[in-house]
């Protein structure tokens, strides 16, 4: 796991981060709909799972934005990774809970859905918060709630917390004139990232939902 160290001294949001990090510690919430009819379209035609397919959309979109990477090192310095890792949620119909495992992000779609999917079936039946071990650091937290299409999200914490990580959530899709939109909602540090950048990164979700051809290789062995 590669992580680059943040020269404070050049770093040009380093007021901001201070001031967020120990004056106004606050983080924030964007919910917003991202159209998806073109991915949609896509991965019926190549008979693939939606879920595996909107988590390597999220995941690209947060490894091109380096704000949505930073952490601390085990020294404390803060910095950001070289890239980072979903760790989603699986849903257990019998008993109604859910799990967390997680995949290794590969810029590859088709390298990242195969090893998603395994990873899904593997631990589809294992119970308890953390399904999958071995835990990577440099994650990224991502959740669905395919149950309601819902117009606001907000992840509230009760106690302090340094983490620098988004915390995102996706809903039901939608059909509206003609179009499928999902619900999609972002919890953001706000010493991590700004409004610019949170809208750039949610722009950049919907351009890879709209222009899906240009990423989603051949994938017939898949």
């Amino acid at each position: 796991m590669d992580f680059k160290k943040i020269d404070m001294n050049t770093w040009p949001r380093r007021e901001h981060f201070n001031y967020y990090i120990n004056n106004i510690k606050c983080k924030y919430n964007i919910t917003s709909n991202i159209e998806i009819t073109n991915l949609l379209f896509e991965i019926k035609k190549k008979n693939l799972r939606f879920y595996p397919s909107f988590i390597y959309v999220v995941s690209k979109a947060i490894n091109d934005n380096v704000e949505f990477r930073m952490s601390y090192d085990s020294e404390g310095k803060l910095g950001y990774w070289k890239y980072t890792n979903p760790v989603y949620t699986l849903f257990h119909e019998d008993d109604k809970t859910f799990s967390d495992i997680w995949t290794y992000y590969n810029e590859d779609f088709s390298i990242f859905y195969a090893d998603c999917v395994k990873d899904l079936e593997t631990y589809k039946d294992v119970k308890g918060i953390k399904a999958k071990p071995n835990q990577p650091e440099n994650f990224f937290p991502v959740s669905a709630l395919p149950w309601l299409s819902f117009t606001g999200c907000s992840n509230i914490s009760l106690n302090e917390s340094r983490m620098l990580f988004p915390v995102i959530t996706f809903g039901k899709y939608f059909k509206q004139d003609k179009k499928v939109f999902i619900p999609f909602s972002i919890m953001v540090n706000h010493a991590a990232a700004d409004g610019y950048h949170t809208s750039k990164l949610i722009n950049d979700i919907q351009d890879y939902c709209k222009n899906v051809y240009e990423w989603i290789q051949d994938t017939a062995n898949i």
